[in-house]
């Protein structure tokens, strides 16, 4: 399995550290065909590594590629929800918006971001500070990492089938650049509420599916310890996602995930978002707009 592979890899790799030459051969070699085994990934791999705990979170992110960061807090309507952080930055010192999934990173803080799930007010949220960046003229930059919309009964009294409907149909309208990336996990309604964008791009270990692979296997054999199988099913996965035309962009990651060189990941994105503007740049509002039509509606083509 990739878990024991990884395992094997850091022990090992921090043995090289205190190794001598002649230990530092054997080790070099061992290492070498580690790495050569976790160069040709399964899908089941890649859930696992989108899953993993020390994965580059939407703090960090923030941290790498922006200034300035404000963050913005609360729906106006009900409370604030700490599962969506989103806020205004200066990226390249040109202000932008930036809105995407936080998990935290101790057990302590996942249970604060309910595990990245959010309720409707965090998409309540998250459409308050995009309409904002529409009426300044800031690009939208939305970063995905969600096991899901929180499911909970509170949520569903509250709205949260009409908060993602409202967040994916205000999203489709907006008259500014929108990019998003799929950075970890990227399942059903609650992905796609902050994914309706000009340009969708993915990291290579990331997937992106109607749902999770065990609600896949529940629903389909009625059988979740089928997971593995369902993995190999879906097309969810970042390659198979762009050689269908759903994403844009695939983002390279270091040999074995994103958590082993975190710098590396942070410089691919950067070239890709700043390569996606560009390409953005100089259209109008209803050009965008237009655009994005064309775009979802070719998805899906009537036959």
């Amino acid at each position: 399995m990739i878990r024991d592979t990884l395992s094997e890899l850091e022990s090992l790799e921090k043995a090289m550290e205190h190794a001598d030459e002649e230990e530092l051969g054997a080790l070099s070699i061992r290492r070498a065909a580690l790495l050569t085994g976790l160069a040709n990934l399964t899908p089941v791999d890649r859930v696992f590594l989108a899953r993993h705990p020390r994965r580059p979170r939407i703090d960090d992110i923030i941290s790498a590629l922006c200034t300035d960061f404000f963050e913005q807090r609360g729906d106006r309507q009900c409370r604030e929800d700490a599962s969506i952080l989103g806020g205004i930055a200066l990226y390249h010192g040109r202000p932008v918006t930036v809105i995407g999934h936080r998990k935290g990173h101790s057990i302590e803080e996942n249970m604060a971001c309910n595990f990245g799930m959010p309720g409707p007010e965090g998409y309540r949220k998250a459409q308050r500070i995009m309409r904002a960046a529409e009426k300044f003229g800031r690009p939208v930059l939305t970063f995905i990492d969600t096991p899901g919309a929180y499911p909970g009964m509170e949520a569903e009294e509250r709205g949260q089938g009409e908060a993602i409907a409202s967040s994916i149909a205000l999203m489709s309208r907006l008259r500014v650049p929108v990019i998003a990336v799929v950075t970890g996990e990227g399942n059903s309604g609650g992905a796609l509420a902050l994914g309706v964008a000009d340009e969708v791009l993915m990291l290579e270990n990331a997937y992106y599916a109607v749902l999770s692979p065990e609600g896949f296997a529940s629903i389909l054999w009625k059988d979740p310890a089928r997971r593995d199988e369902a993995c190999g099913v879906m097309k969810l996965t970042a390659g198979e996602l762009y050689d269908f035309g759903v994403v844009d962009g695939v983002i390279p990651e270091p040999v074995g995930g994103a958590q082993r060189d975190a710098q590396a990941v942070y410089r691919a994105m950067d070239e890709a978002i700043s390569s996606a503007l560009t390409k953005l740049d100089g259209l109008t509002g209803d050009e965008l707009v237009a655009r994005r039509y064309d775009k979802y509606r070719r998805m899906a083509p009537v036959t």
